[in-house]
């Protein structure tokens, strides 16, 4: 665990280092929290190059119950969060083992949607990944315009709608219309959260590592 400046605070996340330099990357959780399987996917996406940051948007509090995790996405304040992105991005532009000027952002379910939106905070995140991200959330108010020139990859599940949902729609139109680059991947099939292996009930193996094969190529290609 780290503490990283926060727009005159601080806040906290785990770090996993990547044994050579390459880009940096912000983790971005679901609404259960800070708990092991981000900590452990932090860790797998060292281990494929980057040095990753995932931040406690939650600020020591997690769930494995719906209704509390419910109530922590509703108390989430948008403004820490967005001093939290840009903290979390500067932070990481500053170790040694971030060699790369761009930084990526990646999340799941609520995270998916703040990981899209942070390109829209933080000028130094230029490419970002979502899975089934949960748009549209209009507490964000996302100034889309300011991913020119930046990627967005979006993994979308059946349950949810696919590539057809009308939130993942109009993210790629104002995404695409600022001058970035768009991409969505539908997997048939397959429920909400479907890269989750700690939930074995919607957890899908052969989605999870094709998602997880497009999304390092992705970084990599955006990021170095």
């Amino acid at each position: 665990m780290v503490s990283f400046a926060s727009n005159g605070g601080t806040s906290d996340g785990y770090l996993a280092e990547a044994e050579e330099g390459g880009p940096g990357l912000i983790l971005v959780q679901e609404w259960w929290g800070l708990v092991g399987h981000i900590m452990n996917l932090t860790d797998r996406f060292a281990d494929a190059g980057f040095t990753t940051l995932a931040p406690d948007f939650f600020h020591g509090a997690s769930t494995r119950e719906p209704d509390e995790a419910m109530r922590l996405v509703m108390g989430l304040a948008m403004d820490q969060a967005a001093r939290d992105v840009d903290g979390a991005a500067a932070y990481l532009s500053g170790l040694d083992t971030v060699t790369e000027p761009g930084v990526g952002a990646v999340g799941f379910c609520m995270g998916g949607a703040l990981a899209l939106w942070s390109a829209t905070i933080a000028e130094n995140i230029q490419a970002t990944v979502g899975f089934y991200p949960a748009l549209p959330w209009e507490r964000m108010s996302p100034n889309w315009q300011n991913y020119a020139g930046k990627s967005a990859l979006i993994h979308a599940d059946e349950e949810d709608g696919l590539s057809a949902a009308p939130g993942i729609t109009a993210a790629v139109a104002a995404i695409e219309a600022a001058g970035g680059t768009a991409r969505v991947y539908d997997y048939p099939g397959t429920r909400h959260a479907f890269f989750n292996d700690d939930r074995p009930e919607v957890y899908d193996p052969d989605a999870s590592a094709l998602a997880w094969e497009r999304t390092v190529r992705f970084l990599h290609e955006h990021l170095g």
